[in-house]
């Protein structure tokens, strides 16, 4: 959606710098940094993509019976998403915690409930497709792993695919690339760069051209 890609810049949610790369965790070179996070403090964008959210949920998944974000960004999405479509919520964790009931998933469960889980966004998708497996191992049917911002990168849909698992984002890497050099955030000779690293980011040829 033009619109939230447009409310993503505009807030700074999402800054684009293929001249002065952001360093990953995984340790990969970007062009570009998403902290998604940024929106909730901002109620006309925080609505424009919750709506997004639930137009999406109930045009492809009028079933959902249950909301599940991911933690720790997907959980307040999911919190709203949940109370506006009035369906149960609930979040998963990377990994199991180490005390007391030692749960992986908070939120009353139960086998085959149809769960929708909430991303901020999808990278590799390694780290939502393992929560959502969680959730199928728990007895849950994931619907789909549905997004806020997607990079559109090729790891990420081999591995969705390979898991079987739907996945939706409500805007992605091309879009937002195509509407910030159209509103001039980035340089239109950028535009190799910026897609050059989409291709592979794993290769950093594109840094010093």
């Amino acid at each position: 959606m033009k619109n939230i890609a447009e409310a993503l810049l505009d807030l700074k949610a999402v800054i684009l710098r293929p001249q002065e790369p952001f360093t990953w965790a995984s340790g990969i070179l970007s062009p570009i940094y998403c902290d998604n996070r940024l929106t909730l403090s901002y109620p006309k964008e925080r609505t424009l993509i919750i709506n997004g959210f639930c137009d999406l949920i109930t045009d492809k998944y009028p079933d959902t019976e249950m909301i599940m974000g991911t933690a720790t960004a997907g959980i307040p999405h999911a919190a709203i998403i949940a109370d506006r479509l009035n369906l149960p919520m609930g979040y998963v964790r990377s990994k199991t915690k180490d005390h007391g009931r030692q749960n992986q998933i908070e939120g009353a469960i139960y086998n085959g409930v149809k769960v929708i889980l909430i991303e901020d966004l999808i990278s590799t998708g390694i780290s939502s497709i393992n929560a959502a497996k969680a959730l199928i191992d728990a007895g849950c049917e994931v619907l789909a792993v549905v997004s806020i911002f997607n990079y559109e990168l090729k790891d990420s849909i081999i591995a969705f695919n390979e898991s079987g698992i739907p996945f939706y984002s409500l805007t992605n890497y091309t879009e937002l690339i195509d509407v910030a050099v159209k509103r001039n955030y980035v340089e239109k000779s950028m535009l190799n760069k910026l897609m050059q690293w989409k291709l592979n980011p794993h290769n950093q040829a594109w840094i010093g051209e």
